[in-house]
């Protein structure tokens, strides 16, 4: 029989609740196998004829002898005919055995990574604000997204498509949305773009992921916008590609330094990072006069144009310019666009527009990460889009947020003007924010995360000095109501840190 503590232990995990989902022959067999693992239970013990367990235990012996059964089949025990069960002798050569457990003691002791592991752990990767609260930048209002149509047609879909929906999706992406993507991109963004050219990813991350290990080796240049959107920059520093900054005004990236830099230097970058429609964070956008210059650049040096178009579809004042990618004649551009902001994070569909030769490559390294998109989102997007719902909802989310940037601009002049210079975009969905006074941009951004406010750092983006401390504010998610609140209590978070 078991002693009277192994009895208890076996009973402790028959009640505990954590385990509470498992069958009762599967909480038993666990329990014993625990007892295996922490050498309670030494090799050749003769355990419980499963009639006596069943009774100790007040279950059924059928339980026990399922309970038996799988410790055998497992290994764990040996079932002699005329003899009953033991504890199988294999259990000498169980790891730790004879030891303390220490499976609940943390480890002082690091991994040993790669260099290109331990580069990726201390870049901290790139983490989404997984709650939409004030005033966390890039995230939409998905509240009034219309979820019923969204429903009625991933029914269609799965009525017309049955179990064919269920199975893998080529790594280009489903035909029907790569046909809706490149129909909208042309019509709207002025894009250069058929079906053939669309590869469907899972985000505008995984696209600049792509493009940073299939078009350029470890050592090799890029140059980059200073500030820079930090996704960019944390996978090309992934890559191990040699990020050089480019400072920018008003008009956007400072082409003059580009082509200085490719001048002087001993090997010019070979591709270049751009956000022109609206960039990030600062909100200019890239002049014509310098998206031709870009152009004319990528053809001289033979590099790649990398344009993210992430949130293009919200334009307040006007319609935003066309991308560059409809206007380069070369195909040295890489267009990037994503549905995560203009319909809803939980979505995760990005496509990239490619030139023709590298969407063979690009799909064959894509397969490498995650294979495929999922087909049934695919395919209810394609429907979405082209029954004309997409283009209503931006058209009526492009409202909403123009009316609540409006209404932070107010709030900031009102309540934060002490402490930080607002610039209010022409478009996105976030307003970058400038310290006027002497605070600690990693002190306030901490203080207001422990108050239930989000805010991404504006110094942490410049790749260069002299880098201006604040940060953005996303301005989409939150009705004028939540702003008020959430900006009142910025503001005293502020005073105080100036005290």
């Amino acid at each position: 029989m078991f002693k009277h503590a192994q009895l208890e232990s076996v009973k402790a995990w028959i009640g505990d609740p954590a385990q509470g989902a498992l069958p009762l022959h599967a909480r038993v067999q666990r329990a014993i196998r625990q007892l295996i693992l922490d050498s309670v239970l030494d090799a050749g013990r003769p355990l419980p004829a499963s009639r006596a367990l069943a009774k100790s235990l007040g279950i059924s012996r059928d339980t026990v002898e399922s309970a038996y059964s799988q410790l055998h089949a497992e290994g764990f025990i040996e079932r002699r005919v005329g003899s009953g069960s033991f504890v199988s002798e294999r259990a000498r050569r169980l790891p730790g055995r004879g030891k303390p457990r220490q499976s609940n003691v943390p480890s002082d002791t690091a991994p040993r990574l790669s260099q290109r592991g331990s580069a990726l752990f201390q870049s901290g990767g790139v983490r989404d604000f997984l709650k939409p609260r004030p005033f966390a930048p890039g995230v939409p209002e998905t509240r009034s997204f219309p979820l019923q149509i969204w429903e009625r047609l991933q029914r269609q879909v799965l009525k017309e498509h049955g179990t064919q929906a269920l199975l893998h999706s080529p790594p280009e992406g489903m035909e029907p949305l790569r046909r809706a993507i490149a129909d909208y991109v042309s019509l709207e963004r002025g894009a250069r773009a058929t079906p053939e050219r669309v590869l469907v990813l899972t985000s505008s991350q995984q696209a600049l992921t792509l493009c940073a290990t299939v078009l350029l080796d470890a050592g090799e240049r890029i140059f980059v916008e200073d500030p820079v959107y930090h996704g960019a920059r944390k996978a090309f520093d992934a890559a191990g590609l040699t990020c050089v900054p480019v400072p920018l005004d008003g008009d956007g990236l400072q082409v003059e330094h580009l082509l200085a830099s490719s001048k002087t230097a001993g090997e010019s970058a070979r591709a270049v990072f751009l956000t022109p429609s609206h960039q990030f964070p600062t909100g200019a956008t890239l002049s014509l006069d310098r998206r031709l210059a870009i152009i004319e650049w990528a053809r001289a040096h033979q590099g790649w144009i990398i344009e993210d178009d992430y949130d293009s579809e919200f334009h307040y004042a006007s319609k935003p310019f066309a991308c560059v990618q409809g206007l380069d004649p070369n195909d040295r551009t890489i267009y990037i666009g994503t549905f995560t902001k203009s319909l809803f994070p939980g979505l995760r569909i990005g496509y990239m527009v490619l030139p023709t030769p590298l969407v063979a490559p690009m799909a064959a390294a894509r397969t490498l990460l995650d294979g495929h998109s999922a087909p049934i989102p695919q395919l209810t997007l394609a429907r979405f889009i082209e029954a004309g719902h997409f283009g209503a909802h931006v058209r009526t989310m492009r409202a909403v947020y123009a009316e609540r940037r409006d209404v932070l601009a107010r709030l900031v002049r009102k309540h934060l003007s002490d402490f930080v210079e607002a610039t209010v975009p022409a478009g996105g969905m976030q307003m970058p924010c400038v310290f006027i006074r002497d605070i600690p941009e990693r002190e306030a951004i901490e203080s207001a995360r422990r108050a239930g406010i989000d805010l991404l750092g504006l110094s942490t983006l410049h790749a260069s000095n002299p880098r201006r401390a604040g940060f953005l504010m996303g301005f989409a998610a939150h009705t004028p109501h939540e702003l008020e609140t959430a900006i009142r209590k910025l503001a005293n978070i502020l005073r105080e840190l100036c005290r």
